[in-house]
């Protein structure tokens, strides 16, 4: 059966709660006791929405407290040597890897990708050591779990993270440390099967950049690795086509690919072209980074075409995390309604259908005059749950 699945949703709050806790914090006026348990609400919250809005897979480890780049770093156990840290990362260790403290400046930020959203770049050394260093990931997916939740942890995979670092050594080369980097992430994934946890998605969006080819070779390798007693791997990239790869991609020993069919709906026919019989393809089909309603329409054509080759081994979900937009309309009570009626923020574009019905795409699609020039969003009852 076809399934529906998100990348990721924003941590923010409708009302902005997590930036006001946050600073509260900063400020002194909020203890880590309560700006944990303002986190751990805020995340049981945007579970129930997207299980409520019919996702079948939901996101878990989407959360940050500042960026899921420094998430990686804390888990990894590859905060900066001249921070001094020594032992299991604290929730204090994290907020000066960001802000820095007396001693040391704050790591570096730039942006993510072409997003406004920015992220700490990891420092990397001749002498850097990688170990697991945090519960973080693992307590949430336990969280989530507890609450019913069919929890898909997300993992910015090795490769991006690596390539988004930058060397603090002379002559360093940031993948010579990817043979220290695999074993902790095979780690990470042994824990989340223990947890019960069956898919896992490993975010590769530097595959959509100009990567050097030594790069590239050295997925095979790495995802050989990664893939032996772990869950389900599913390769998530987005941000443009990563078409140049398709081959080498859908070769890997990975359970499943996600592309992005918004910023490059061209990438669908190359990996539909002999995809091989045991993997799925996730369709990245609705814009992960605009506040519009999704021109359904576009979107089932495309669905239609993959459906016809995949069958059921075809999944559907945003574009990328949808951290890039604001989480509820609902919440805007002064725009203009004919405007409004244009719109789909996060939990819109989850949950606010057109009603078409489960076999839409499934019918020859001979209810295609029905639609005219009707939009919507993803999940129950529109596009998503029309392909079930």
């Amino acid at each position: 059966m076809t399934i529906t699945h998100n990348l990721g949703f924003p941590r923010i709050g409708a009302q902005r709660e997590l930036k006001k806790a946050l600073e509260s914090y900063w400020n002194g006026q909020l203890d880590e006791a309560s700006l944990l348990a303002i986190g751990k609400e805020l995340r049981a919250r945007h579970w129930a929405v997207q299980r409520d809005a019919g996702i079948a897979l939901i996101p878990a480890g989407d959360f940050a407290w500042y960026d899921q780049m420094l998430n990686m770093t804390v888990l990894l156990g590859a905060a900066p040597e001249r921070f001094g840290f020594t032992g299991p990362s604290t929730l204090e260790q994290y907020f000066q890897l960001a802000r820095g403290n007396a001693q040391q400046p704050a790591m570096e930020m730039t942006k993510w990708f072409d997003t406004n959203y920015h992220y700490l770049v990891p420092e990397f050394l001749n002498s850097t050591e990688f170990n697991l260093n945090s519960s973080w990931l693992f307590d949430e997916v336990g969280e989530a779990q507890a609450l019913g939740i069919n929890a898909k942890p997300v993992l910015i995979g090795p490769l991006t993270y690596l390539y988004l670092g930058k060397e603090k050594h002379a002559g360093l080369n940031r993948l010579n440390l990817l043979p220290k980097l695999i074993p902790v992430y095979k780690q990470i994934l042994e824990r989340l099967k223990a947890q019960g946890v069956e898919w896992v998605q490993m975010d590769e969006p530097a595959l959509a950049l100009d990567l050097p080819q030594e790069w590239v070779a050295a997925l095979a390798h790495t995802y050989a690795s990664l893939s032996q007693d772990a869950p389900k791997i599913l390769l998530a990239t987005y941000f443009d086509s990563v078409e140049d790869h398709a081959e080498v991609l859908k070769a890997l020993p990975v359970a499943g690919l996600h592309i992005d069919l918004v910023r490059a709906p061209q990438q669908a026919e190359p990996f539909i072209r002999n995809f091989p019989a045991d993997k799925i393809l996730s369709a990245g089909i609705v814009d992960g980074r605009n506040i519009w309603l999704n021109n359904l329409p576009a979107s089932l054509a495309i669905l239609e075409a993959l459906r016809a080759t995949l069958g059921d081994r075809l999944w559907v979900a945003p574009s990328c995390s949808l951290l890039h937009v604001p989480v509820d309309l609902a919440q805007e009570t002064g725009l203009d309604k004919t405007i409004k009626s244009w719109m789909a923020f996060a939990t819109q574009k989850l949950g606010r259908g057109c009603h078409l019905g489960a076999r839409y795409i499934t019918r020859q699609g001979s209810h295609r005059s029905s639609i005219g020039k009707n939009q919507c969003s993803i999940g129950k009852p529109g596009v998503l749950a029309a392909t079930t």
